[in-house]
């Protein structure tokens, strides 16, 4: 393809854009700070079980109050899981300031490359409603005409619908916008939405396009 064949790309979340800084010390020293002693292996076994509950439940935390209950119950998997008798209400804050996203190497630049070249750009993730507070915290959430979340289109990749709500957001046609990723949901839910598709990285994925 060429740049002029698109008016728009989307972008995939998690594993495209941002990556987990690994939270095991931070949540040790969290705990430890509240009394509990704990080791490496556990908050390790906490945090598995949590992702294993987030992933499908993701996009239930679709406003203000439903978000707060996901946070709530992933909280208290993590402690049920890490061992730790601490009530879930009392850690919910300490467990998401844990939560750390980094940039994943490249991804940003490149799509300010693709802003400055006239594109709209939008994010669609299996994530919940909180994916804009973690874009804001690293400081680039204004680089992006929309972020769409699962959460907001009431179904998870690789259903079309929140590839079609951001093309609704874009106001652009299906045919005209392109989305990376890097898990078999993200090609398979955007061609059901009648959009092209390239794999991530998104550092290389534009590099023989004119």
């Amino acid at each position: 393809m060429r740049f002029a064949d698109l008016d728009a790309v989307t972008v995939d979340g998690y594993g495209t854009l941002v990556r987990l800084r690994d939270p095991a010390s931070l949540f040790l020293g969290q705990l430890e700070r509240r009394g509990v002693e704990s080791t490496l292996e556990a908050v390790e076994a906490g945090f598995a079980a949590e992702v294993a509950y987030y992933r499908p439940n993701a996009l239930h935390g679709r406003d203000p109050e439903s978000l707060a209950a996901l946070r709530l119950e992933c909280t208290r998997i993590f402690l049920e899981g890490a061992g730790a008798g601490l009530e879930p209400e009392s850690f919910v804050d300490a467990f998401m300031g844990s939560i750390v996203m980094e940039p994943i190497e490249g991804a940003f630049e490149v799509v300010r490359a693709l802003r400055a070249r006239g594109l709209e750009v939008a994010v669609v993730s299996n994530w919940d409603i909180g994916l804009t507070e973690q874009l804001e915290r690293l400081g680039v959430a204004s680089l992006f005409t929309a972020i769409v979340t699962t959460a907001e289109a009431g179904a998870a990749k690789p259903e079309p619908a929140v590839f079609r709500l951001a093309l609704e957001k874009l106001g652009v046609d299906a045919k005209r916008a392109l989305h990376v990723g890097d898990e078999p949901g993200d090609e398979d839910g955007a061609g059901a939405a009648g959009m092209h598709f390239a794999p991530a990285p998104l550092a290389t994925a534009f590099e023989a396009w004119s």
